[in-house]
Order: structure tokens, then C-alpha cells, then sequence
């Protein structure tokens, strides 16, 4: 590969943030609800945005300053006077109204009212949630950490969650998020969004065994030219490499014997590249090893 080599310091303001959020991608969406100390409220989605611990509960987003004038927004006006906020989560069926809200009305305007939302009266703090949202954080503010007094600079509102709402329509059998059924978006660069329903997919997480790792494959696996480095990361994340016995009772399709027959290792890696693109990783190391 051929990089290109930015210096942060050497570029502009804009040209950086659109660096940044173009490569950090996509990024979960805080559409945050607060109220000044006059009791007006204030609706708006930010993408600098993500969970920090689960105890305490912690919350950031950072409603950064414009860059083009250096201003602050009318978000981090209000967690300055009244230290709570909604973090309403944001899905695709609200994404056009979601986006709505983000035109920068003049301070006071409502933009509930604005995008069509419902107020709904929160449990434990004073700014209202949003009902047409699937989950809802009540939060208090433990802190504002401001970055920088620039243009762009972040401010870090550290938000710890005190109450939660979940619409039980989101729930599996089992009462856990369905991703599905949440169909959650995330932000990308431009004007552009990702909707996690349309391109979900799973990995195992390696925390409850001990993969051998990539280094302890067989070398022709390892340095193979056809499987790719998510086929050796798959083949990696098992206990042990399958022995004779494992795979017995592995059954492959007929046609697989005539491949092995005449192919040389290529084709055989190639086999296995789509098994593992099936998650089939069992049949893949049968095919590896050659076990017909």
C-alpha cells in the first residue's frame, strides 16, 4: 500500500475534520435533549459520541465548536446551566427528522416542534426525551472537559445514566437488544450514514478460550496467497488445530474429493477462502488439511 502522510498541524481545520470523520466511521449517534434555565428546550444529534463504562454508567459526547466561526452550540450552553441531558438513541425509521433537527435554529427555537417529535416527560431529569425513540438515557452531568477555545475544538460532556427507557418491541425471547429489531445508524463523512440492519454481521469474540493464533498455523496456511487475513484470524481463534478424528464426521460434498484429486494447494486454499467467507470453519480445516 501507498500512504499518504498528513501532519495534523500542516492542514487546515475543515480539510482535518473531514479527514477524521470520513476514516472514524460510522460512529453511533447521540441525539441529546437539554433545557437552558429558562426551561427551553434543545434537540440535536452529535456523532462525537459513544459509552465509557458500565460502572458507573458513563456517557460522552462532545458538542464541538463551529469551526468556520468558532461558536458554541446551543447543547453545551444548556449542560453549562442545567447539568442533565437525554441521550435519546437514534434509528433508521428517525433519520430524516433526525437530521432535521441538526439545522441551526436561533437559540430557543423548539426543535421537537421543528422535526416532528414527541416530548415525552422524563423519569428523573428535566429536559424531556424523545417517545419516538427506542432507548432513551436519563443523565446527569459529571463534567464538561472543553479541549481547546479553537474552532472545531471539543467540549466532553460526561454524561452518568440515572434512568433508562427500552421499547420492548426491540427485545428478543431472551430480553436483549435486538440488533434487527433496532435497526440502529451510524455517521460517516459527508452526508453519509450506515444502517447497521442492512449489513450486520457476526465474529466471535475470543474471550472465552484460548485461540492458538495466526503464528501457530501451518506455514502453507500462514503464508498462503488466496486466504485472507480475516480467513487466518477465523482459523486462528480455535483451541487446536482439528486432528484426524475431529473430522471423520465432517462431511463435504463429492465434488470436493475430484478437486483434491488434481489441484495443487491454490485451489484448495480457494476452497477453503469460501467456506470461511460461510463461517463454515470446521469444513475449511477439513479441506486444509486435507482429510477426505
Amino acid at each position: 500500500m501507498s500512504y499518504k502522510e498528513v501532519d495534523p498541524k500542516s492542514i487546515k481545520t475543515p480539510e482535518l475534520h473531514g479527514l477524521l470523520l470520513g476514516a472514524i466511521a460510522p460512529r453511533p449517534i447521540a441525539f441529546a435533549s437539554t433545557i437552558d434555565n429558562e426551561g427551553k428546550v434543545n434537540l440535536s444529534p452529535f456523532s462525537f459520541f459513544n459509552v465509557f463504562g458500565a460502572n458507573p454508567p458513563i456517557l460522552i459526547f462532545s458538542p464541538a465548536r463551529r469551526g468556520r466561526n468558532n461558536t458554541t452550540k446551543h447543547s453545551y450552553e444548556n449542560v453549562k446551566e442545567v447539568a442533565e441531558v437525554v441521550i435519546n438513541i437514534a434509528n433508521y425509521p428517525m433519520v430524516e427528522q433526525m437530521s432535521l433537527a441538526s439545522t441551526e435554529y436561533d437559540k430557543g427555537v423548539n426543535e421537537f416542534i421543528k422535526a416532528g417529535f414527541t416530548e415525552a416527560k422524563s423519569t428523573k431529569v428535566k429536559p424531556p426525551r424523545v417517545a419516538e425513540s427506542p432507548v432513551a438515557f436519563e443523565c446527569k452531568v459529571n463534567q464538561v472537559i472543553e479541549t481547546g477555545e479553537e474552532g472545531g475544538a471539543g467540549n466532553l460532556v460526561i454524561c452518568e445514566v440515572i434512568h433508562i427507557h427500552v421499547d420492548e418491541g426491540i427485545l428478543d425471547d431472551n430480553g436483549k437488544i435486538d440488533p434487527f429489531k433496532l435497526d440502529p445508524i451510524g455517521r460517516l463523512g459527508g452526508n453519509w450514514y450506515s444502517r447497521s440492519k442492512k449489513a450486520l454481521f457476526e465474529v466471535e469474540k475470543p474471550l472465552q478460550k484460548l485461540g492458538i493464533g495466526v503464528d501457530a498455523l501451518p506455514e502453507d496456511i500462514r503464508n498462503s496467497s488466496i486466504l485472507t487475513g480475516n480467513d487466518l484470524g477465523k482459523l486462528g481463534n480455535i483451541e487446536r488445530i482439528p486432528s484426524e478424528d475431529d473430522l471423520k464426521e465432517i462431511s463435504l460434498p463429492s465434488s470436493y474429493k475430484k478437486i483434491k484429486s488434481k489441484s495443487d494447494s491454490k485451489e484448495l486454499h480457494q476452497i477453503a477462502h469460501q467456506l470461511l467467507e460461510k463461517n463454515k470453519l470446521i469444513e475449511a480445516w477439513k479441506v486444509l488439511l486435507s482429510e477426505f
